[in-house]
């Protein structure tokens, strides 16, 4: 145990030295995509952001724009245009076929890349977290502190039939995930999900949902679930956990104790740390309903 914590320490010294390699010898295939433009963005997606921001919007009122399923607070949405995840697809395989050093999402996925090593959290992701996607969890998680999800970690995850094939059963270290199918062409390769982490029931229900292209599902990170195999081509999701400090600072989600803190750069697991004598002179107003 106590060399897993050691190698995880090191982990975010070895991802800074990384991304500064790439910053200075990677090539870019396509270097628009590395900043969020609207035009990236699904027309209907942005309609769902104008509802959200405006003065009357409710909970209700967004279920009409979005596809709910079951009672498991699981939600699909249109994100991107099928061009811009064209792409970044192949900005993602132009990363992939060059001799830069890579460092992998997570244990459980062997292929795929760190998108804050690429250069795309400041650019692309921060601005997606901020600007589109906080009205829309606001609304739909704010007991998870949906209106506040003031960190990420973001990456993309690869599936081929030469590669990983599926993902078993987990649940995230985040508070709330969105998941996007980037594409290419495949076959299968459903997600499911079961119960949420802290509540499991002896015998599980689970469902199946359909990944479409260019479209995201929205979940809570606590909600266990799982990637079936594919069964032909290859498919490329963007994954992005986002965390609110004001929930996880009380609560450890991956452990349920208080957190103990160790200083990390960037965003760490999207802990923040209060000294004990800086009182707020304020109320904070990103409440939690």
């Amino acid at each position: 145990v106590e060399a897993e914590v050691q190698r995880r320490k090191q982990l975010i010294h070895q991802s800074v030295e990384r991304k500064a390699i790439i910053s200075k010898r990677y090539k870019q295939k396509h270097p628009e995509v590395y900043t969020l433009q609207d035009s990236f963005l699904a027309p209907d997606f942005l309609e769902i952001v104008r509802y959200c921001t405006s003065p009357d919007a409710h909970l209700h009122g967004l279920l009409r724009y979005i596809e709910p399923f079951s009672d498991k607070r699981i939600y699909r949405l249109p994100v991107f245009t099928e061009e811009f995840c064209q792409a970044f697809v192949e900005e993602l395989e132009n990363f992939e076929q060059s001799d830069m050093p890579k460092g992998r999402p997570n244990t459980m996925n062997n292929y795929g890349v760190l998108l804050n090593e690429l250069g795309m959290d400041e650019t692309f992701i921060t601005p997606l977290r901020e600007k589109y996607l906080w009205p829309i969890t606001a609304l739909l998680y704010p007991d998870l502190g949906g209106a506040c999800l003031d960190s990420h970690k973001a990456f993309v995850v690869k599936y081929s039939l030469n590669e990983d094939l599926d993902l078993s059963s987990h649940y995230d270290n985040a508070e709330v995930t969105l998941n996007v199918s980037l594409g290419r062409d495949f076959t299968e390769g459903n997600l499911y999900f079961g119960d949420f982490s802290q509540d499991p029931t002896p015998v599980p229900k689970y469902i199946e949902i359909e990944h479409v292209g260019a479209q995201g599902l929205l979940h809570r990170g606590g909600q266990i679930h799982g990637a079936l195999p594919i069964a032909s081509g290859e498919r490329w999701n963007l994954v992005v956990w986002m965390r609110s400090s004001a929930i996880r600072n009380r609560l450890c989600p991956m452990c349920n104790k208080k957190p103990e803190l160790v200083e990390a750069e960037g965003f760490g697991d999207g802990f923040t740390e209060t000294l004990e004598d800086d009182v707020p002179e304020t109320v904070n107003l990103c409440s939690l309903w």
